[in-house]
Parts: C-alpha cells; sequence; structure tokens
C-alpha cells in the first residue's frame, strides 16, 4: 500500500455519497486488502475452512466466500481469486488482523503454506462498463456474470453484482499498485462504491456484525459464496441444517431514509415500534442528506413500519435487490 492509504487496523470514514450514483467512475478501496495464500496446502486448508469450493476458483472464475465460527457464525466474507498456485482473498481492512489469527490457527496443519498482506496490492471499484473496457477493451465482454474474470497485465479484472438500478460494476485487483490506464475515468470516493454496493446487495462485515449471522442471513448464498455440496468445513453443519430444512427466518434487506438526522452505525437496532427486529449491516449517507442501509431483518416483519433505532420520525423505506431471495417467499423451497 502507499502512504495515503489507510492503515490494516483503521476504521474507514465515509464523506457522503453523489445522488444520483455516478454512471461511471473509480475508487480505491482502501477499506480493504488482499491477501495472498501460497504453499502446498493453499486448496485443502482452504477448503476446510470456507464455505466455497476450491475447485471452482480457476482461472475465469473468482466466486466469493465465507468462513464461520463452528456455531454457523460469518467471521470473514470474502471473494477468492486464482493466481497461478496461490489465491489471493479480500478482507475488510477492520477485520484482517483478527481474522488472519484466527485463520492461521487453522493453517499450521499445512506445513509450507502461508499467508501474507499485499503490502503493495490495491483493489479498485470500477462502475460502468467504461470503466472496465478502458482496462480489457473487447476482453471486457467475456465478464458476462459476478465472479467472471480475466488476468490483467498487473492483475485482476472481476465483475461483480449489478445495482438493483442495472448499474455495471467490476473490480480491478492488483498484487502490486501501478500501470492501470484509467485517466480517462473520473475519480469518485469510497462512499460512491459503498452505496453502490448497497444497492447491489453486498454486505460486508466490521467489528460490530462480526460472527452475528449465519451466512444465508447476509444472501451470502444469492450472492454466490456458498456451495452446499462440498465436503465438510468449520461451520457447515450448521449452515447446510438452515438451508435444507428451510429455517431461515431472517434476512438482508435494503433501506432507504429520507430524514435521517445520521447514517445509522453497523449493529444499529431496527425497531418495529418498541420491538428490535433486525439490525442495521451497513449503510452510507448521500450529499442530499438521505441514505441507504442493509439491515438484517426478520421476514415476519420487513414489510412493516420499521426505523433505524434513536431516528422515530425517518421511516424505512423498502427498496428492490438485484437478485431474488427465494427464502422470503411463501411456499419456497430451498434450491439454491
Amino acid at each position: 500500500m502507499t502512504g495515503t492509504e489507510t492503515p490494516v487496523s483503521a476504521t474507514p470514514v465515509y464523506t457522503s455519497a453523489e445522488i444520483p450514483t455516478p454512471a461511471t467512475g473509480r475508487a480505491l478501496l482502501t477499506n480493504r486488502i488482499l491477501v495472498r495464500i501460497s504453499g502446498p496446502g493453499t486448496d485443502k486448508f482452504l477448503q476446510g475452512q470456507l464455505s466455497q469450493n476450491l475447485e471452482d476458483v480457476k482461472l475465469g472464475t473468482s466466486p466469493r466466500a465465507a468462513g464461520a465460527t463452528p456455531k454457523g457464525r460469518a467471521y470473514c466474507l470474502t471473494r477468492l481469486v486464482r493466481d497461478r498456485d496461490d489465491v489471493l482473498m479480500d478482507l475488510p481492512a477492520e477485520l484482517a488482523e483478527p481474522i488472519m489469527a484466527h485463520l492461521r490457527k487453522y493453517m499450521m496443519l499445512f506445513r509450507g503454506t502461508s499467508m501474507t498482506v499485499e503490502d503493495e496490492g490495491q483493489i479498485i471499484g470500477l462502475l460502468g462498463d467504461e470503466a472496465a473496457s478502458a482496462l480489457a477493451g473487447e476482453e471486457m465482454r467475456k465478464l458476462v456474470s459476478p465472479g467472471d474474470s480475466l488476468p490483467l497485465d498487473s492483475g485482476f479484472l472481476i465483475r461483480t453484482e449489478n445495482t438493483a438500478e442495472g448499474l455495471s460494476r467490476f473490480e480491478a485487483w492488483q498484487p502490486v499498485a501501478g500501470g492501470l490506464k484509467l485517466d480517462s475515468i473520473p475519480e469518485k470516493t469510497l462512499a460512491d462504491w459503498q452505496a453502490s454496493e448497497i444497492a447491489a446487495g453486498v454486505p460486508m462485515l466490521s467489528a460490530a456484525t462480526s460472527e452475528s449471522y449465519v451466512p444465508q442471513m447476509l444472501n451470502w448464498q444469492h450472492l454466490g459464496g456458498v456451495h452446499f455440496k462440498k465436503g465438510c468445513y468449520t461451520g457447515q453443519e450448521v449452515i447446510a441444517r438452515m438451508h435444507f430444512l428451510g429455517q431461515l427466518k431472517k434476512s438482508l434487506f435494503r433501506f432507504h431514509m429520507v430524514n435521517a438526522s445520521s447514517v445509522p452505525t453497523p449493529g444499529t437496532l431496527i425497531m418495529a415500534g418498541e420491538r428490535s427486529v433486525g439490525e442495521v449491516v451497513n449503510a452510507v449517507g448521500f450529499s442530499d442528506g438521505s441514505c441507504q442501509l442493509l439491515a438484517v431483518v426478520r421476514h415476519d416483519s420487513a414489510h412493516g413500519q420499521l426505523i433505524a433505532e434513536g431516528q422515530p420520525d425517518a421511516f424505512l423505506q423498502l427498496q428492490p435487490l438485484p437478485y431474488s431471495v427465494t427464502e422470503r417467499e411463501d411456499g419456497a423451497t430451498n434450491d439454491t
């Protein structure tokens, strides 16, 4: 990382995001870091700790994954990118040290396997096709679905989820920063990218929400981050039971607040009258004084009159997500 980037231990501070969301732009994602896992035990180690099948992590395919406690609670939400014999993964800067410390307890069983921060690495968020074309040209058209990826001279270009409003989004992962030709693409803020993440229904864990939710409560299975047919991994029994027995009673929703007095922090309670029915996971404020948020809320309460705790005059307005959550539908079967 360069000297101007947020240190690993720091919590990022967001400015207000533009409204409407920019149709094109690039943002340096200083709230995330790149980590490299290398050595002969790389795949076996990750296979036993993460919810993704490592056989599906290959050139051209870079799926999401979750790390969970034995009780099935997610402490890590990440993406996996194959870099020759190694695997790259991204971590929130705020949680990187405790996540790596936890994983290293299991890595000790795999001699010669290591996990290191890419100190010179960076991730750039790209809004719109124009930004992706500036890096990959016509090759960008090969990136059809979220998780599709292309090798670049200086890293990887990965398609991520569109927003619910249809804005295409990509990420450039660089183990060593530099060399990207993006001068023609307007620079945007971390808040602008966070707004697009919320509009795409992509959560990010923080110190307040780590180990609070089973991955399905964060819609992680609908973001391609849970492989229900792979072998055992830490937390798998709880995650599988919730999936196959249809026990999901709350999940991630997107809301808009028009008259927000402040941007709710992660962990803020969502209230239905005097009853708590959920918690804020991520939120971002906009330049017009409004804000949007992702919150895990009980299915039987999500369509009622809700507020964020401490803001009784700012009712939450339910917003669409770019994917369907079949578990919320009456009589739906879990077939993800």
